[in-house]
C-alpha cells in the first residue's frame, strides 16, 4: 500500500473541544461592545451632526447594535455588553464575581474606541453645525437629562429602563421558560431595546448601560467637549448617573424577575399548566 493511500485510509483526528480563556473573553466582550456602539453612537451622530433620519432610525440603529453585537461576543461569553447585566448576573445567575471588573474594563474600551471611531468619521460635520463642541452635539455620545427633566427624575428613568432590560434578557434566555428557538435570542434582545427607546427615550435617552454611556462620554471629553461630565442647564455632575442607576436597576429587574417568575417555573421536563397538549404528548 502506498503511503498516500495509507494517510488516506488513517481515521480522522478527534476535534479538540476550545474552551475560551478569559482574555478570549474579554476581547470578545470588546468587540461586541464596540460594534454596539459603532451602530448606535454612529446613528445619532448621523441624525445630528449629518441631520439625515429622525428619532426611528435612532431607536432602530441601537436594536440592531444590541444584536449584532450580542452575535458578535454571544457564543464566547453569552454577550453581556454592558457592565450593568454582568453584575446582575454574578448576583442572580451565578456569574464568577472575578470576571465581573475585568468584562466591564473590557466593556468600557470598546465603548470608548468605537466612540473615538465615530467621533473623528464625523469630525468634519460635528464641526460644520456645532463648532464648539457644546451640548447641542454632546448627546452623539453620551445621554443627558430631556429638558425640563430633573436629574432626580433621570435616575429613576434608567432605574426603570435597565430594570425592564434585564427582566426580559432573563426571561428571553430562560431555558425553562419560552427561549426563543433558531438563535434568534439576540434578534429579539435587539428589539427590547428598540421598544424601551421608543417608551422610555426622552427622559433620559435610556442608557441603560454604563459602559454604552461613560466610555463615549470619557472619549467626547478628550476630544474637545470640556463640559461632557456635566449636564447642560444647571452645570452639575452628571456623568454618574447612567453609571449607578442602571446598576440598581438591574439589580432591580433581576430580583423581580426571581419573585415573580423564575421561582414558580416548570421543570424543563414538565408541561406548563393551561398548555394544549399536542397528539403526541
Amino acid at each position: 500500500m502506498s503511503s498516500s493511500s495509507s494517510a488516506t485510509s488513517a481515521p480522522p483526528r478527534p476535534a479538540v473541544r476550545r474552551t475560551p480563556t478569559l482574555a478570549g473573553e474579554l476581547l470578545a466582550e470588546f468587540a461586541g461592545t464596540a460594534i454596539l456602539i459603532l451602530f448606535g453612537v454612529g446613528v445619532v451622530a448621523q441624525v445630528v451632526a449629518g441631520q439625515n433620519g429622525g428619532d426611528d432610525s435612532i431607536h432602530w440603529a441601537w436594536g440592531l447594535g444590541v444584536t449584532f453585537g450580542i452575535y458578535v461576543a454571544g457564543r464566547t461569553t453569552g454577550a453581556h455588553l454592558n457592565p450593568a447585566v454582568t453584575i446582575a448576573l454574578a448576583v442572580f445567575k451565578g456569574f464568577a464575581w472575578k470576571k465581573v471588573l475585568p468584562y466591564s474594563v473590557a466593556q468600557f474600551l470598546g465603548a470608548f474606541v468605537a466612540a473615538l471611531i465615530v467621533r473623528w468619521t464625523y469630525a468634519d460635520a460635528i464641526a460644520t453645525v456645532d463648532p464648539g463642541t457644546t451640548s447641542a452635539t454632546q448627546g452623539i455620545f453620551s445621554t443627558l437629562p430631556g429638558e425640563g427633566v430633573s436629574i432626580g427624575t433621570a435616575f429613576l428613568d434608567q432605574v426603570v429602563g435597565t430594570a425592564i432590560l434585564v427582566f426580559l434578557i432573563f426571561a428571553i434566555t430562560e431555558l425553562k421558560a419560552t427561549p426563543p428557538a433558531a438563535n434568534l435570542a439576540p434578534f429579539i434582545i435587539g428589539l427590547v431595546v428598540v421598544g424601551i427607546g421608543m417608551a422610555w427615550g426622552s427622559n433620559a435617552g435610556y442608557a441603560i448601560n454604563p459602559a454604552r454611556d461613560f466610555g463615549p462620554r470619557v472619549a467626547s471629553f478628550i476630544t474637545g467637549y470640556s463640559s461632557a461630565m456635566r449636564e447642560p442647564v444647571g452645570g452639575a455632575f452628571y456623568f454618574w448617573v447612567p453609571i449607578v442607576a442602571p446598576v440598581l436597576g438591574a439589580l432591580v429587574g433581576g430580583a423581580l424577575y426571581r419573585v415573580l417568575v423564575e421561582r414558580h417555573l416548570p421543570e424543563q421536563d414538565e408541561q406548563p399548566a393551561g398548555r394544549v397538549p399536542a397528539e403526541d404528548d
